[in-house]
């Protein structure tokens, strides 16, 4: 098995293999707060027009998501794994548009099989792409709006190939990689209310669920749903 590293929006496009796209801050750690409050799907879509388009057709009922960090304002909730921490969800179809990650997927078209990933699902997910058997794994880390580099989804990216070349990683040597790094400040900026700081409590929160998230197209459209867990 070959295990790939790559990057940005330019990696997704030429993934091949199983293919996990990582974004902990903030898409697939939302994404995973909503699936474990309930939520049957989130269907993931590039654009807000089309997140609104697929709402008004009874697709889906909620938006969330976000463009440069803050949520459109026909939205139902922004990009915060917090805003939503207290929300049922249950048996509710989500209609999820992001900068980076959910744009990663987007562009992930010759992937043989996908993944929404964060570290909140870390080891959930390298078992799922274990179990696939493929003959390359690739990881897709997203950073900043797809086009610069974050030291979260770098170290999300090296955790998750340590999980899958059978290591048990260092998951404080994770957080404390990442806490120390320059990204960390938006989450604590008065003059950028949209990143919570308990956004971040959660997306550090490694292996909260215990569930990975694939993302497969169904009537032509990519959707995410729980696989595993409880």
């Amino acid at each position: 098995m070959e295990i790939r590293i790559d990057s940005l929006l330019e990696g997704a496009a030429r993934a091949t293999g199983t293919v996990a796209i990582i974004d902990v801050f903030r898409a697939f750690t939302t994404a995973a707060v909503a699936l474990a409050n309930g939520a049957a799907r989130i269907v993931l879509v590039g654009s807000v027009e089309q997140a609104l388009s697929l709402r008004d057709s009874g697709k889906g009922r909620i938006c969330i998501g976000e463009v440069d960090g803050v949520m459109p304002l026909a939205f139902d909730f922004g990009n915060s794994p917090f805003e939503i921490s207290g929300i049922d969800f249950r048996g509710e179809t989500l209609i999820q548009r992001t900068s980076a990650g959910v744009q990663g997927i987007v562009a992930a078209t010759q992937a043989q099989s996908l993944y929404g990933a964060a570290l909140v699902t870390a080891a959930a997910t390298a078992r799922a792409m274990l179990a696939e058997d493929s003959q390359r794994i690739t990881l897709v880390a997203m950073g900043e709006n797809g086009a610069a580099r974050t030291d979260e989804d770098e170290v999300c990216a090296l955790h998750l190939r340590n999980l899958l070349e059978g290591r048990a990683g260092n998951v404080q040597a994770v957080r404390q990689l990442i806490l120390a790094g320059g990204t960390v400040g938006q989450f604590h900026d008065p003059a950028r209310p949209h990143f919570h700081q308990r956004d971040l409590d959660i997306a550090l929160d490694v292996d909260r669920y215990d569930f990975a998230i694939p993302i497969r197209r169904e009537d032509g459209r990519l959707v995410a749903r729980r696989q595993g867990g409880h």
